[in-house]
Protein backbone atom coordinates (compact mmCIF):
# COMPACT_ATOMS: atom_id res chain seq x y z
CA UNK A 1 0.00 0.00 0.00
CA UNK A 2 1.12 3.60 -1.22
CA UNK A 3 2.30 5.60 2.27
CA UNK A 4 2.06 9.13 1.64
CA UNK A 5 4.03 10.13 4.46
CA UNK A 6 6.69 8.15 3.99
CA UNK A 7 6.80 9.76 -0.01
CA UNK A 8 9.77 11.63 -0.14
CA UNK A 9 9.45 14.99 -2.97
CA UNK A 10 12.35 15.98 -4.04
CA UNK A 11 13.07 19.27 -3.31
CA UNK A 12 13.27 21.01 -6.10
CA UNK A 13 9.73 20.55 -7.49
CA UNK A 14 7.97 21.89 -3.85
CA UNK A 15 10.26 25.03 -4.53
CA UNK A 16 9.01 25.45 -8.03
CA UNK A 17 5.21 24.32 -6.61
CA UNK A 18 5.79 26.78 -4.01
CA UNK A 19 7.03 29.85 -5.97
CA UNK A 20 3.86 29.28 -8.37
CA UNK A 21 1.30 29.02 -5.80
CA UNK A 22 2.40 31.88 -4.17
CA UNK A 23 2.62 34.33 -7.18
CA UNK A 24 -0.96 32.70 -7.90
CA UNK A 25 -2.07 34.33 -4.65
CA UNK A 26 0.00 37.65 -5.09
CA UNK A 27 2.74 36.66 -2.24
CA UNK A 28 5.78 37.45 -4.50
CA UNK A 29 6.78 41.01 -5.42
CA UNK A 30 7.49 41.27 -9.29
CA UNK A 31 10.53 43.43 -10.61
CA UNK A 32 9.03 46.99 -11.33
CA UNK A 33 10.23 47.41 -14.75
CA UNK A 34 9.52 50.83 -14.38
CA UNK A 35 11.32 52.02 -11.73
CA UNK A 36 13.62 49.85 -12.01
CA UNK A 37 17.57 51.65 -13.21
CA UNK A 38 17.56 51.49 -17.17
CA UNK A 39 20.69 49.70 -19.04
CA UNK A 40 22.36 52.97 -20.44
CA UNK A 41 25.66 53.51 -22.12
CA UNK A 42 28.56 53.73 -19.52
CA UNK A 43 29.35 57.60 -20.37
CA UNK A 44 25.53 57.74 -19.21
CA UNK A 45 25.69 56.00 -15.98
CA UNK A 46 24.25 58.19 -12.55
CA UNK A 47 27.17 57.97 -10.41
CA UNK A 48 26.96 56.43 -7.31
CA UNK A 49 27.57 58.38 -4.12
CA UNK A 50 29.68 56.80 -1.60
CA UNK A 51 28.52 52.71 -1.48
CA UNK A 52 24.69 53.88 -2.40
CA UNK A 53 23.72 52.77 -6.20
CA UNK A 54 21.72 55.67 -7.56
CA UNK A 55 17.65 55.31 -6.60
CA UNK A 56 15.37 56.32 -8.43
CA UNK A 57 13.04 59.28 -7.74
CA UNK A 58 10.58 59.31 -10.97
CA UNK A 59 10.04 57.95 -14.48
CA UNK A 60 8.24 59.91 -16.61
CA UNK A 61 7.22 59.56 -20.07
CA UNK A 62 7.50 62.87 -22.46
CA UNK A 63 5.63 63.75 -24.78
CA UNK A 64 5.50 67.23 -27.04
CA UNK A 65 8.07 69.27 -29.32
CA UNK A 66 11.72 70.33 -29.70
CA UNK A 67 10.99 74.02 -30.90
CA UNK A 68 13.63 75.23 -33.10
CA UNK A 69 14.86 78.06 -34.36
CA UNK A 70 17.06 78.97 -37.60
CA UNK A 71 19.29 81.58 -35.39
CA UNK A 72 22.97 82.54 -36.93
CA UNK A 73 25.59 81.79 -34.72
CA UNK A 74 27.07 84.78 -32.91
CA UNK A 75 29.17 86.94 -34.89
CA UNK A 76 28.87 84.84 -37.64
CA UNK A 77 26.28 85.11 -40.56
CA UNK A 78 26.20 81.38 -40.54
CA UNK A 79 22.72 79.91 -39.75
CA UNK A 80 21.16 76.91 -38.13
CA UNK A 81 18.55 75.35 -37.08
CA UNK A 82 19.05 75.90 -33.31
CA UNK A 83 16.65 74.10 -29.82
CA UNK A 84 15.17 76.96 -28.21
CA UNK A 85 13.28 75.09 -25.63
CA UNK A 86 11.39 71.67 -25.25
CA UNK A 87 8.15 72.05 -25.09
CA UNK A 88 6.06 68.78 -23.18
CA UNK A 89 4.31 67.23 -20.89
CA UNK A 90 5.29 64.40 -18.41
CA UNK A 91 3.18 61.40 -18.21
CA UNK A 92 3.33 58.74 -15.44
CA UNK A 93 3.10 55.15 -15.48
CA UNK A 94 -0.39 55.19 -16.36
CA UNK A 95 -0.89 58.26 -18.44
CA UNK A 96 -1.69 60.85 -16.54
CA UNK A 97 -0.27 64.23 -16.75
CA UNK A 98 2.34 64.57 -13.85
CA UNK A 99 4.43 67.85 -15.24
CA UNK A 100 6.12 69.25 -17.59
CA UNK A 101 9.16 69.95 -19.51
CA UNK A 102 10.21 73.39 -20.69
CA UNK A 103 13.12 75.95 -21.66
CA UNK A 104 16.28 75.38 -19.08
CA UNK A 105 16.02 72.87 -19.40
CA UNK A 106 13.58 72.91 -16.61
CA UNK A 107 11.21 70.25 -15.33
CA UNK A 108 8.22 71.07 -13.05
CA UNK A 109 6.15 68.00 -11.27
CA UNK A 110 2.44 68.40 -10.17
CA UNK A 111 3.50 69.21 -7.18
CA UNK A 112 5.24 72.66 -8.06
CA UNK A 113 8.59 71.32 -7.18
CA UNK A 114 11.35 71.64 -10.17
CA UNK A 115 15.10 70.82 -11.54
CA UNK A 116 17.07 72.76 -13.84
CA UNK A 117 19.63 71.02 -15.47
CA UNK A 118 22.70 71.27 -17.77
CA UNK A 119 24.00 68.18 -20.14
CA UNK A 120 27.06 66.30 -18.83
CA UNK A 121 26.83 63.78 -21.49
CA UNK A 122 25.17 62.31 -24.56
CA UNK A 123 25.24 59.36 -27.12
CA UNK A 124 23.36 59.32 -30.70
CA UNK A 125 19.99 57.49 -30.02
CA UNK A 126 19.50 54.05 -31.92
CA UNK A 127 16.41 55.41 -34.11
CA UNK A 128 18.60 58.23 -36.92
CA UNK A 129 15.84 60.13 -36.69
CA UNK A 130 15.84 60.50 -32.94
CA UNK A 131 17.29 63.49 -30.44
CA UNK A 132 20.08 61.86 -28.26
CA UNK A 133 20.23 60.32 -25.00
CA UNK A 134 21.48 62.30 -22.29
CA UNK A 135 22.67 62.55 -18.79
CA UNK A 136 22.00 66.16 -17.55
CA UNK A 137 23.19 67.30 -13.52
CA UNK A 138 20.64 68.80 -11.57
CA UNK A 139 22.17 72.63 -11.31
CA UNK A 140 18.89 74.48 -9.70
CA UNK A 141 16.21 72.50 -7.77
CA UNK A 142 12.92 74.24 -6.17
CA UNK A 143 10.04 73.36 -3.64
CA UNK A 144 9.46 70.64 -1.55
CA UNK A 145 7.99 68.03 -3.69
CA UNK A 146 9.15 65.45 -6.24
CA UNK A 147 11.99 67.22 -7.61
CA UNK A 148 13.53 69.21 -4.64
CA UNK A 149 16.33 66.43 -4.17
CA UNK A 150 16.73 65.12 -8.02
CA UNK A 151 20.58 65.43 -8.64
CA UNK A 152 20.60 63.88 -11.99
CA UNK A 153 18.61 63.17 -15.17
CA UNK A 154 18.58 60.26 -17.73
CA UNK A 155 16.16 61.38 -21.22
CA UNK A 156 16.23 57.70 -22.93
CA UNK A 157 14.22 56.14 -25.72
CA UNK A 158 13.90 59.33 -27.91
CA UNK A 159 11.36 59.14 -30.67
CA UNK A 160 12.19 61.98 -33.21
CA UNK A 161 12.27 65.17 -32.30
CA UNK A 162 15.71 66.04 -34.28
CA UNK A 163 16.18 69.49 -36.00
CA UNK A 164 14.60 70.68 -39.43
CA UNK A 165 16.13 69.44 -42.36
CA UNK A 166 14.53 71.98 -44.20
CA UNK A 167 16.94 75.38 -45.57
CA UNK A 168 17.58 77.93 -42.73
CA UNK A 169 19.45 81.09 -43.82
CA UNK A 170 19.13 84.81 -43.77
CA UNK A 171 15.61 84.96 -45.64
CA UNK A 172 14.37 82.08 -43.61
CA UNK A 173 11.42 83.74 -42.09
CA UNK A 174 12.10 84.24 -38.32
CA UNK A 175 9.39 81.12 -36.99
CA UNK A 176 9.60 78.75 -34.63
CA UNK A 177 9.15 74.81 -35.97
CA UNK A 178 7.99 72.61 -33.87
CA UNK A 179 9.22 68.67 -34.18
CA UNK A 180 6.86 66.13 -32.44
CA UNK A 181 9.09 63.98 -29.69
CA UNK A 182 8.78 61.85 -27.11
CA UNK A 183 11.59 60.10 -24.52
CA UNK A 184 11.49 58.65 -21.14
CA UNK A 185 13.28 60.30 -18.39
CA UNK A 186 14.46 58.98 -14.91
CA UNK A 187 15.37 61.33 -12.39
CA UNK A 188 17.60 60.51 -9.48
Amino acid sequence: MFDVMKTTIPRRPLIVLTTIVAVAAGGVAVADSWNSPPKVPASLAVPATGKAAPKIAAHFHGVGAQVYGCVAAAGTTTYAWTLLRPDAVLLDRKGAPAGTHGAGPIWTAKDGSTVTGKKLAQVDAPAADAIPWLLVHAEKTTGNGLFSKVTYIQRLETKKGKPPTTKCDATTPKTETRVDYSADYYFY
